[in-house]
């Protein structure tokens, strides 16, 4: 199964209570998952699909050993994905935080802020080859 997205914008969800891409507070007790998203993404722009990143960010929650996942990594993925995972568009980094996350053509993604000239640059998407989606909302419109 692929799990990634192909030249796709993610815009900040509509109700995101931030007007600049902060970055995500660490917790008391360590890294947050979004934390751990924003440190993995924004040192290593274009680098990760989202399939590595939710991987990725799993292993060092989990504080997975490096001689654990040497001896079973396949096996440690599989039994990840084998259960359904929220895809980025219901990341914390969109929807709390002001990240816009850009997807190119290898499935590889990048962080942008949500007032920056790329931003609205990719928003307007003027060569049409850009899918938008928007993140998912904070809260139902129902409340």
């Amino acid at each position: 199964m692929d799990w990634n997205y192909y030249n796709t914008f993610i815009t900040v969800a509509p109700d995101c209570p931030v007007q600049f891409g902060t970055m995500p507070p660490a917790k008391k007790d360590g890294m947050s998952k979004h934390g751990i998203e924003y440190d993995l993404i924004a040192e290593h722009p274009y680098e990760y699909t989202q399939e590595e990143l939710l991987f990725q960010v799993h292993i060092r929650h989990k504080a997975i050993p490096a001689d654990e996942l040497k001896l079973c990594d396949a096996e440690l993925r599989q039994e990840f994905f084998n259960k359904p995972k929220a895809c980025l568009g219901a990341s914390m980094l969109s929807k709390k935080f002001g990240w816009g996350i850009h997807f190119n053509a290898e499935g590889k993604l990048a962080l942008v802020p949500m007032e920056s000239p790329e931003y609205n640059r990719l928003l307007e998407n003027g060569d049409g080859t850009l899918q938008i989606v928007s993140a998912m909302r904070n809260k139902s419109k129902n409340r």
